[in-house]
């Protein structure tokens, strides 16, 4: 990257980010993306290089755990690359919160009335949850949702059209679509088992959406994706806390497979392992298989998209008489994940590193202010911002615009 585009992309995280996460970044160390094919980022960078010149959008799905789900670093990245190449949109969101720990950047979302979250990694195996891994369902009429734009982190978000993906099912119920108080639809969900859209154009601004479910019988929303018919970034935000890698393969692959190609990203993340660190009965042979068929699935299903693997953090064992102790697992995890990154032409971002090596969450917790949190596991705003910072810098490392 040219001097110039660095400073450019620093200055545009700068303008969302909390001060003290930058003014004085002594934790956090500026890692790359490790590229062990040399060409692992080459469809993201040239989807950045359209979007750049004003030809067409650079989309992103990033899975992952508790790191991932609120939203707080990978927001900050959206920010940026948006400041940077352009704003496509917020992308894809569920109008009902299903779980503590998820959250968005880009929308306030308010809900009523009985709902059920279903999630890939803890229901019935080969159950539809779409591509994120997770959906909710209503259980009785009048449960509303709703995600409006006008009250996003950062100040309002524009959106020029929605897609709102749900399921197909025989006994499945109606909803009513309304934008800013008007009522433009009402959708039949009954239909033969599979995946269903509505799509509706708006006026470029920010806006509200609210559905209403009419029916007893059951709705199930997997997520709305809001777009911009413009150039730019679009990042999905699809994180579970609690989950591993692994949990992919619960969910149907029909599905998954059909929403997946429906998003067409131009960069997949998985920024899983840091749960993953603490299963001692899992066998490391048994994790490489499953991370492997994951990644393979993702690659056989958007072939023209880049892949990133990030690493697990540094998470330090409590010990029984309270001192704190590296956790060997997590290594092991870093050096899995490493070789499938490479294995599969995947780029590998190692977290752990990044945080300074083993046992560096332990300066991060008692940093002033903290950049991580008294549990020695998550991160305060001030960590995802660095964390962003550097991730940004990263994902852009051999970027150069089209001539």
């Amino acid at each position: 990257m040219s001097f110039a585009a660095q400073e450019a992309l620093f200055a545009a995280i700068r303008t969302v980010l909390p001060s003290a996460g930058v003014a004085a970044p002594d934790l956090g160390v500026a890692v790359g993306i490790e590229d062990a094919s040399g060409r692992a980022l080459d469809r993201f960078h040239a989807a950045l290089g359209r979007a750049d010149a004003h030809e067409g959008q650079a989309r992103v799905i990033w899975w992952g755990a508790s790191h991932t789900a609120p939203d707080r670093y990978v927001g900050l990245v959206r920010r940026a690359l948006q400041e940077r190449f352009g704003d496509a949109g917020p992308g894809f969101v569920l109008p009902v919160r299903p779980f503590v720990g998820y959250d968005t950047s880009t929308a306030r979302i308010s809900w009523r009335g009985a709902w059920r979250t279903l999630r890939g990694d803890r229901m019935e195996e080969g159950d539809a949850y779409g591509f994120a891994g997770f959906a909710v369902e209503s259980l009785a009429a009048g449960a509303t949702g709703s995600l409006d734009t006008r009250g996003a982190r950062w100040g309002e978000r524009p959106v020029g059209e929605y897609d709102l993906a749900f399921l197909r099912q025989p006994n499945g119920g109606r909803f009513e679509v309304r934008i800013d108080g008007l009522a433009v639809a009402v959708v039949d969900t009954q239909g033969e088992l599979g995946p269903g859209h509505a799509h509706f154009r708006v006026r470029d601004a920010a806006h509200r959406l609210d559905l209403r479910v009419i029916d007893d019988a059951p709705v199930r929303i997997f997520g709305v994706a809001m777009e911009r018919d413009r150039s730019g970034v679009v990042i999905d935000t699809v994180g579970i806390p609690g989950s591993r890698a692994r949990s992919h393969l619960r969910w149907d692959d029909a599905t998954y497979r059909a929403e997946l190609r429906h998003r067409h990203p131009d960069l997949a993340v998985l920024a899983y392992g840091t749960n993953e660190s603490e299963d001692t009965e899992v066998p490391l042979r048994r994790y490489e298989i499953d991370l492997s068929r994951v990644v393979s699935r993702i690659r056989q299903t958007v072939p023209d998209a880049s892949c990133l693997l990030v690493g697990p953090s540094d998470r330090p064992l409590h010990t029984e008489d309270g001192t704190w102790s590296p956790r060997p697992l997590t290594t092991d995890i870093v050096a899995v994940q490493r070789r499938v990154a490479a294995a599969s032409g995947c780029g590998f971002f190692d977290l752990q590193a990044f945080m300074g090596g083993p046992m560096s969450m332990m300066d991060w917790a008692a940093h002033d202010p903290p950049f991580a949190q008294a549990d020695h596991v998550h991160f305060t705003p001030e960590g995802h911002a660095r964390l962003a910072e550097v991730m940004s810098t990263a994902l852009l490392e051999g970027y150069s615009p089209r001539e």
